[in-house]
């Protein structure tokens, strides 16, 4: 079944937002053309661009699909034409318009900007960004509703898994059960160059195999076009298994790892778990509008030289520079838990918190969670047991 646009109050409580964002950034309209942003505009993705004027305009340019209709929709087979059927609806290109610059290529920047008669554009890029962070209601149920979903998947892993597998094996079967309970399967992720298949299972010492990609966790991959997550390693007793897999159930995506073992756990992997956890409790105390992000990676990074747990925390060879970042249409949005981090908390703010750790010739352990930002603190979206568990 196609999804429908959003309704129009949903439609205006975004736009409101964005056009209020925009005046603050000194624009006067936007062309959106990214695949992200435009569901995020018009619930459903489409070939074509949204206008969106910080004067109350509102339009969508359609390529494709050729049965898009609505009131605010127009038919184009290319860009060129957007200007002479704005004017024929009495409405002038302004000056200031943004394009987004760090989502699109630098080709279709400067087609644009030519369509649009413009000799040069704004980048509207941190616009977006800044409204997407922030979630509307309806935008909020759909994550609690993948969250629901997410942790239902995650009460089968252990009855999927059989002993003398590899890493892959494993992860097919989750990939499986997620997809035959809804999982939409695509997986967005923000950022230049960020690619993952359907989610990251690492075991044993794959955990510590640096990876080019700007993910918590890496692992050596199964192919160097892909070098990221599950390399073929058989699962033996004495690994840690953490699953960090798909939550995408409604087009916005829960995030969450949970941690296993196999027959014995080495004690330093239980404490560094439990550090995992013990963080995760220190940031639900700490995390509330006005607070900076930066102080919730800072949290975490003294609860771990405290414990003498800094060699091994967020990597071993190689370490990750933040401890959480935004999700919902895609992972790694807005703010990023990261010591340099300018991002401030707010009301609606949906972040994942990871404080992960890579212990050699044992694995990674460690705890993901999804939560929503409200008044007084912050709320779970993914309630599944967060202590370590064996594989049986």
């Amino acid at each position: 079944m196609k999804s429908k646009m959003w309704q129009k109050a949903e439609i205006d409580l975004r736009l409101e937002k964005l056009r209020a964002l925009m005046l603050t950034h000194d624009i006067d309209a936007m062309l959106v053309g990214t695949n992200a942003n435009l569901y995020y505009i018009a619930g459903r993705v489409f070939a074509g661009y949204a206008y969106i004027g910080a004067d109350g305009t509102f339009r969508l340019f359609v390529r494709r699909p050729n049965d898009f209709e609505g009131e605010d929709v127009r038919s184009i087979r290319k860009p060129e034409q957007i200007v002479a059927i704005l004017q024929a609806e009495g409405i002038s290109i302004p000056e200031k318009v943004g394009l987004e610059k760090d989502g699109a290529a630098y080709n279709e920047v400067a087609r644009l900007e030519k369509a649009l008669g413009l000799s040069e554009s704004k980048n509207c890029s941190g616009v977006l960004a800044a409204a997407r962070a922030v979630k509307t209601p309806q935008e909020i149920e759909l994550l609690r509703e993948s969250g629901v979903r997410h942790c239902a998947v995650y009460g089968h892993i252990p009855a999927l898994y059989r002993e003398g597998m590899t890493d892959l094996e494993l992860q097919v079967e989750i990939e499986r059960e997620l997809r035959l309970n809804g999982c939409l399967g695509i997986f967005r992720i923000s950022g230049q160059s960020m690619e993952l298949f359907m989610g990251n299972l690492l075991v044993g010492d794959n955990a510590d195999n640096p990876s080019p990609y700007d993910f918590a966790m890496g692992g050596g991959g199964l192919n160097s076009s892909l070098p990221v997550g599950c390399n073929g390693s058989i699962i033996r007793p004495g690994n840690t298994v953490m699953v960090d897999m798909n939550g995408n159930f409604t087009g916005y995506m829960t995030d969450m790892t949970r941690t296993f073992y196999v027959k014995n756990l080495d004690e330093h992997a239980r404490k560094a778990h439990n550090l995992s956890i013990a963080m995760h409790r220190a940031l639900q105390s700490l995390i509330r509008p006005g607070v900076e992000a930066k102080e919730a990676y800072n949290l975490c990074a003294d609860m771990a030289k405290e414990a003498g747990e800094s060699d091994y925390f967020m990597g071993h060879r190689q370490q990750a520079g933040f401890v959480g970042h935004g999700v919902g249409i895609e992972v790694n949005e807005w703010p990023v838990l990261a010591p340099r981090s300018k991002h401030v908390f707010e009301k609606g703010n949906v972040i994942a918190i990871e404080p992960k750790f890579v212990i050699p010739g044992v694995g990674a352990v460690g705890v993901e969670s999804t939560y929503v930002v409200g008044d007084d603190g912050i709320e779970c979206l993914t309630p599944f047991a967060e202590e370590i568990r064996e594989l049986l």
